[in-house]
């Protein structure tokens, strides 16, 4: 017995030497393989342009006309859309996913990543939207001064209105729809600047839109002479909510809305989910002074009527225009034709338009 446990006791030694051994090795090969995936330390990357878009439609034709040569993957951008994609000229394209939550989280997290130098880049957010008949139709590319949210409201159910109410939303902590909410909760209202407004529009104003057969003989069921006339560039502006609606008394609200919050000046023209949501992601950025507020610029283009023509319900008017199939495409594509002559400009005049937005289109 004595016998056997003594050589067991060599044999146990030396099955724990060889582990231990084995185990040190193992350790030093995790340990390399680390150090070799690593991310190797590399300078933020100056960006002259970022456009952007809320879902793949709309980046389609902006990626085919940028031509990106990098694919750079941000932590906690979303799963569908997981790389900024840049090109050589130093201009940026994101996908932020659709909704006012991942537009939001997206836009922060390429802002907080450390990977881009946004201090000096300008931002244009692109995308396609309902369209009020009145201002634009299918087609239309529309630069916007005001983004106002439609959201941060109190709601009563139609079927319950107060005698006299139009419809059931009206601000918090206000007592009726005619009365201007505090705007306690600082999302509700953007003015963006004038000055990049108007060399926008100036610089677009002789953009070649796409149209088509299908698009031309939906919008002749409109009276409204905007709604009828071919798609052109125009300045009106926008409102944002999750909630995608349709009808006339919504329209209507979304009129009074948009004059409400901007003190009569604004012109509400189209709808959509997310700008609000972007712009306070980057005022966030622009308070860590990690970018210039004054360097966004808003474009949407009118991919459905917000309301029905006459003789229409508001049901039919949301279906119908899904299978208007050239809508939702001839608006992605002209968010290109009507947004490129800006990142054009900036691009070729960088030495002008780094310092800031120029006094006039150089």
């Amino acid at each position: 017995m004595r016998e056997w446990s003594s050589q067991w006791r060599g044999t146990s030694g030396r099955r724990e030497c060889t582990v231990i051994l084995m185990i040190l090795l193992l350790a030093s090969r995790v340990g390399a393989a680390e150090r070799t995936l690593a991310p190797t330390p590399r300078a933020p990357l100056p960006v002259k342009v970022l456009v952007i878009n809320l879902f793949s439609l709309e980046a389609k034709p902006w990626i085919a006309a940028l031509q990106p040569t990098r694919d750079i993957a941000v932590p906690g951008l979303s799963s569908d859309y997981p790389f900024v994609k840049c090109n050589a000229d130093a201009v940026c394209q994101m996908t932020t996913g659709m909704g006012h939550a991942n537009a939001a989280a997206s836009v922060m997290a390429v802002i907080f990543s450390g990977l881009f130098d946004l201090r000096d880049t300008y931002f244009l957010i692109a995308g396609i939207a309902g369209i009020d008949p009145a201002q634009g139709t299918l087609g239309s590319a529309a630069w916007a001064r005001y983004l106002v949210d439609s959201g941060i409201a109190h709601e009563i159910d139609a079927r319950e209105l107060p005698k006299g109410w139009s419809d059931g939303y009206f601000g918090v902590m206000t007592n009726g729809p005619n009365e201007v909410p505090k705007l306690e909760y600082r999302t509700e209202v953007f003015r963006l600047n004038e000055a990049l407004l108007q060399q926008a529009l100036a610089l677009s104003r002789g953009a070649k839109l796409e149209d088509a057969a299908d698009l031309r003989a939906y919008r002749r069921h409109y009276p409204e002479a905007a709604a009828h006339h071919p798609p052109t560039v125009i300045q009106c502006d926008t409102l944002s909510g999750d909630t995608w609606w349709s009808g006339r008394r919504l329209g209507e609200h979304a009129r009074h809305w948009m004059k409400l919050l901007t003190g009569g000046k604004g012109v509400y023209c189209t709808t959509q989910e997310e700008d609000n949501a972007v712009l306070e992601a980057l005022t966030r950025g622009s308070e860590s002074k990690l970018l210039d507020l004054r360097r966004v610029a808003d474009l949407r283009t009118g991919s459905d009527f917000d309301r029905p023509y006459p003789g229409q319900t508001a049901f039919a008017a949301l279906i119908d225009q899904r299978a208007l199939d050239d809508a939702v495409t001839i608006a992605a594509d002209n968010l290109v034709h009507a947004g490129m002559p800006l990142v054009a400009a900036i691009v070729a005049h960088w030495e002008e338009w780094q310092h800031g937005v120029p006094a006039a289109p150089p």
